[in-house]
Formats: structure tokens, sequence, C-alpha cells
């Protein structure tokens, strides 16, 4: 079985203003998020696309919604529906794949794996899932958004990387 990424909406929101969401559903990786967020953020509008790639769509039990409020409570920064991914990404002994600074935070203090788009970005040139100048055109699209969150420093370095690649 591949390992479970769980991914909370930042990263769902990146990977389409890049147009990458299907590469990512290339990689050797699967991809998961809450059944909540599903719900509320996903399904009404790219829900069917995203399952039919091959989203799972995971249920916590009590104890990890117990968890998931815990971390609301401790962390406010953070929405429910985010607390949820790490709880669940937590009580599968998976990856957390988030955009959400105090959200990082919060799973290295809980000791749960977490990266983020740059990180899926490597994998995509490491298993040869996109090539380079298709890369460079997507982070190129997820940087000029006026929202983008990515540092900086590390998205020019990359688009340099891709760039050099090229030539």
């Amino acid at each position: 079985m591949a390992a479970l990424l769980i991914c909370d909406t930042s990263i769902v929101i990146d990977l389409e203003r890049g147009d990458v969401v299907e590469a990512a559903f290339r990689t050797s990786y699967e991809l998961a998020v809450p059944d909540v967020l599903y719900r509320r953020e996903l399904e009404p509008y790219n829900g069917a696309l995203l399952r039919g790639l091959g989203l799972k769509v995971l249920t916590l039990d009590s104890a990890g919604i117990g968890l998931a409020v815990a971390y609301r409570s401790r962390e406010p920064k953070i929405s429910f529906t985010d607390s949820m991914a790490l709880a669940l990404a937590k009580a599968t002994g998976s990856i957390l794949l988030t955009g959400d600074g105090a959200l990082r935070s919060l799973a290295d203090n809980e000791t749960v794996v977490c990266h983020g788009l740059l990180w899926l970005f490597d994998v995509f040139e490491s298993q040869d899932t996109l090539d380079v100048g298709s890369l460079h055109s997507a982070l190129t699209l997820i940087k000029n958004h006026p929202t983008c969150r990515l540092p900086r420093h590390e998205v020019e370095k990359r688009l340099a990387h891709y760039a050099k690649t090229i030539r």
C-alpha cells in the first residue's frame, strides 16, 4: 500500500491554482482528506473530480474528533477542518500536507511528519510525474496568485533550478 498524505484545504487550492491536481494523483502517494473537510470545502466545488482521481475521504472516530477539538483549542489560528486533518494524520500515522504555518507548528509538536506544497513539487520532479517545464509553469502560476503564502526564497530557488534544467 502507498504512503498516505493527509491534505488540508490550502494544498488542494494551490494544486488547482497550478493546474497540477491530476499530477498529485500520479505520484506513489495516496491523497486523503477528513470527511468533514471534504463535505464542507471540496464536495460542492470539485469533489466528484477529486474522488474520481482517487482522493480518499476518511472518517475519524470519536477519539479522533476529540483530538481535533483539543488541537483547535490549543491553536485557535487553525480552522476546525485543519485540526481534523492533523488528527487524521496523527491517528493513521500518515504525513500531513499543509501550507498553514500554525498547523505545521502544531504538527511538529505532535510529532506528525509534515510537508508542504514545495515538497510535493520535489516529489513530482523526483518521480518524473511532471517535466521541469510543467513544474516551472505550475509554480509560476501559484507564485503569481495574490494570496500565495509560499516562502519566496524557496520558490525562487526551485524556479531557477527548473529554468536551468529546461535549457
